[in-house]
């Protein structure tokens, strides 16, 4: 199936201040989760941010609020975000298909993805916006994810899914503003 911008919520998952600089290749993920976010706010998709412990694991980084302002952010205490309940009432919910992308990906998004494929979501793991402090457990989570009927895709995978065709002039500011 494909990813469609009208069934569609980015997920964000615990991309916090004091765990980014354990995670392999922090800046290129929160980069990408940046990335993604403003794609997202162009082309209508909604946004759910999720934080774990924001009291002891400080909030989401600067760089990902600052592109965010319409979010709904949620803290939640379980490493999944769907166990925890705190996607009740937000898009993720109401919507069909859940991209995903955060960290740590064998932890808090594996087990959201997980639970969210099992609610009966379309669950889509952004790879390149996914990290882990090993980067051995990602690959992983990855596998296993994938063997459980989640899609693993890429930041340009989703974006282009979203737009659906060149030649409109929606297509022609993403690919001038975010595709590089």
């Amino acid at each position: 199936m494909l990813m469609n911008r009208d069934n569609s919520v980015l997920l964000i998952v615990d991309v916090q201040a004091k765990l980014a600089p354990f995670i392999h290749e922090s800046e290129k993920i929160s980069a990408n989760c940046v990335w993604l976010a403003q794609v997202a706010a162009r082309v209508g998709v909604p946004v759910v941010v999720t934080e774990h412990f924001p009291e002891k694991i400080g909030g989401t980084l600067e760089s990902v609020r600052a592109v965010t302002p319409d979010a709904r952010y949620v803290g939640k205490q379980c490493f999944s975000a769907q166990a925890d309940g705190c996607l009740r009432g937000t898009e993720v919910e109401r919507r069909p298909q859940v991209i995903v992308c955060g960290t740590e990906a064998h932890v808090c998004v594996q087990q959201t993805a997980l639970d969210l494929r099992w609610a009966g979501k379309q669950v889509f793991v952004v790879a390149d916006a996914s990290g882990s402090r090993n980067p051995a457990n990602r690959d992983l989570a990855f596998e296993r994810m994938r063997g459980h009927g989640l899609e693993i895709v890429s930041r340009e995978m989703v974006a282009f899914e979203w737009l659906q065709r060149g030649g409109t002039e929606l297509f022609r500011e993403v690919n001038r503003d975010f595709i590089r």
